[in-house]
């Protein structure tokens, strides 16, 4: 008992110098506030300080705040708040991010009635004026985003407190470790708290987090809504003339990444006796020159896909020159790699071609969706590779065993119906709130 006594006495020392240190930072800043507007005028301070637009006080609905602190978290709360608005909760939302780039995001993806605004600091007076402003029904924070002042601040206003899409990573768990009665603080201040992997939950319960509050969700950054994909594959089939070939795509390429593709390509046509269709999708426009150049070196023929919806198609190789089009192609397509992958450019969302019931090939890179990683290498639902010849060994082999191919097939098709389920597990947590 006496331990437990000093324990939390520390706790109280350590969060009133956590506060006292806050406190501090918010008047300089504050002072100095008319000179960072003039050196970084994008940094918006006055939404930092916690004044930040308000969330129209004259509107009864309820509203729900959701902390999402950058632009993955916003994928999770676009498919939240979009779930929510299907089902005609009749909340409003406002949206904060800890990045400028999260908030450009969420401005540009979420539906127009949502206000998004970067996030307070975690300082008394800032999280006061954004209470004072935003003045919600129910806090959600996305993943792993917890911030002393505010969640208990929160709390003491007796507002509902759920923590939605909930990761934690070994590594996380050990840090967060070190203040182990702090963390078991903040985490039995949540009333729900929803994990997307049942390493998830137990990291979480091993650093305080009540277990009867929680439930085991998957991630619903990635429960995007599966197209009509028997339309849009017919009608892409139809533009491009396909007959029986293979279809190899490769998606949101990137600089050098071409060069490392095209031996995997004279490999994979060296394969198929029907004919290999190569579509090419640049992540950015401004490269097509480029790409055209590797290809003309290469001595290899291609269409750009505009050409071939005005005049049908002559090559085995499409270039994309354009955008919106590459989840559609994807549809289309038996073997789908995914860029920026082969070289150091963090990735892409490889749960796009998941989506659509396909397994997905990427190379070492992929740092800035490792999560998604984890979840399609456990699933089988997608093979991650070393370098180009690994790719093509493994491009080759689910060539020759259409059995195991399928298998991923299926593991795909499980993955996408699990990430769906995922949104209305937590969705159905929100709606259970908002009608306690």
């Amino acid at each position: 008992m006496e331990k437990e006594d000093r324990s939390r006495q520390r706790n109280t020392v350590l969060y009133s110098l956590y506060r006292a240190l806050g406190t501090v930072v918010h008047v300089v800043l504050q002072i100095g506030s008319p000179l960072l507007k003039l050196i970084v005028p994008n940094w918006d301070i006055s939404s930092r300080l916690g004044r930040m637009p308000a969330a129209g006080q004259g509107d009864k609905s309820l509203l729900i705040w959701i902390h999402a602190a950058s632009i993955g978290e916003v994928q999770a709360a676009r498919a939240l708040i979009r779930r929510l608005t299907d089902l005609h909760c009749g909340c409003r939302f406002y949206v904060t991010t800890m990045t400028r780039q999260g908030r450009e995001v969420a401005r540009s993806q979420l539906p127009s009635g949502v206000q998004c605004a970067l996030a307070p600091l975690d300082t008394p007076q800032a999280v006061a004026g954004a209470l004072q402003a935003v003045q919600p029904d129910i806090y959600i924070c996305l993943e792993t985003e917890l911030w002393p002042v505010l969640l208990t601040r929160i709390r003491q206003k007796a507002i509902p407190l759920l923590l939605l899409n909930g990761r934690m990573s070994e590594r996380s768990c050990r840090q967060y470790g070190r203040i182990a009665k702090t963390m078991a603080q903040l985490l039995g201040g949540f009333t729900a708290i929803a994990v997307i992997s049942d390493q998830d939950r137990e990291r979480y319960e091993r650093l305080g987090a009540v277990a009867e509050r929680m439930r085991i969700c998957g991630n619903m950054k990635y429960g995007l809504q599966v197209p009509n994909v028997r339309r849009v594959r017919d009608t892409y089939r139809q533009i491009l003339t396909l007959g029986g070939e293979t279809v190899f795509i490769c998606g949101s390429t990137h600089s050098e990444e071409e060069k490392l593709l095209l031996p995997v390509y004279t490999r994979l046509r060296a394969e198929t006796s029907a004919g290999l269709l190569w579509i090419i999708a640049p992540r950015h426009l401004n490269r097509l020159d480029e790409v055209g150049t590797i290809l003309d070196k290469a001595h290899l023929e291609y269409d750009l896909l505009s050409d071939c919806k005005k005049r049908g198609r002559k090559e085995s190789i499409i270039l994309v020159d354009s955008m919106g089009e590459l989840a559609d192609l994807y549809s289309l397509t038996d073997f789908i790699f995914c860029g920026g992958s082969l070289v150091d450019k963090g990735g892409h969302n490889i749960m796009e071609p998941i989506r659509l019931q396909r397994p997905v090939y990427f190379g070492p890179y992929m740092n800035d969706f490792q999560d998604a990683v984890e979840l399609v290498v456990s699933a089988g639902a997608g093979f991650q590779v070393e370098n180009a010849d690994e790719l093509a060994d493994c491009l080759i082999a689910n060539m020759r065993d259409p059995d195991q191919f399928q298998q991923a097939c299926r593991a795909a098709a499980g993955l996408a119906e699990l990430q769906q389920g995922a949104v209305q597990c937590q969705t159905d947590m929100v709606m259970q709130h908002l009608a306690a």
